[in-house]
């Protein structure tokens, strides 16, 4: 009988795949996926959803420099597909905008709260599903209010700017947000970045997504 190819990066699992730099194979909320779009241009497929062959990378910098340099997403794509200059930058533009967008809607929707006294009041009253503070931020503040709350998720990977970029004001350094779907998907959109930026390895608790006892995150 005959064997159907897979598409390039996919791997026998359903929702698994296969970096094509370093051969690793990783869910997918994990990687990256590429396709090539008109003009053979590559496109970063943060989400997932876009139509086209996927190519798969593991969500970190270098992989994507590495891609490039060595020209594999042509190789995986089987056309001469472009990558464009700067690519390793868009990437982390387009992560960071998703998750500023879920941040964003947290907020709108009346589940986050941001402010040393408010976050701390959440905190004290067990409304916190996440923590977010400022990687940038004063390490006093930040300890005060882990101390309240050593066991809740933690996310410390984003700058004062970025968050208060979310929330719509200059700067922000901490933030609660309360249990729920978009707590869930904030850690992992959050621990992506993460790795893109190299602090799982420089800073490994730059997401901390150990949960709470009143609303554990699932592992």
């Amino acid at each position: 009988h005959r064997t159907r190819a897979r598409p390039a990066g996919r791997d026998a699992t359903g929702n698994t795949r296969r970096c094509i730099v370093s051969g690793e194979v990783s869910s997918r909320e994990r990687l990256v996926r590429f396709v090539v779009g008109p003009g053979r241009r590559l496109v970063p497929d943060i989400a997932g959803t876009l139509p086209g062959r996927g190519i798969w990378l593991s969500a970190r910098r270098d992989i994507v420099e590495t891609a490039c340099a060595r020209k594999l997403f042509a190789k995986a794509a089987r056309l001469p597909a472009r990558a464009p200059i700067g690519l390793a930058d868009r990437v982390e533009h387009l992560l960071l905008r998703r998750c500023l967008d879920i941040l964003g809607l947290a907020r709108r929707a009346g589940q986050a709260v941001t402010g040393f006294e408010s976050v701390r009041g959440w905190l004290r009253e067990g409304r916190a599903g996440l923590l977010l503070t400022a990687a940038d931020g004063a390490a006093g503040g930040r300890a005060k209010l882990r101390a309240l709350a050593p066991r809740l998720a933690l996310i410390e990977v984003f700058s004062g700017a970025e968050l208060g970029l979310a929330l719509g004001r200059e700067r922000a350094v901490h933030v609660a947000v309360a249990p729920g779907r978009l707590v869930e998907r904030l850690v992992r959109e959050a621990s992506r970045l993460a790795e893109f930026r190299g602090a799982t390895a420089e800073a490994p608790e730059a997401v901390r997504a150990v949960g709470n006892r009143q609303d554990p995150l699932p592992t």
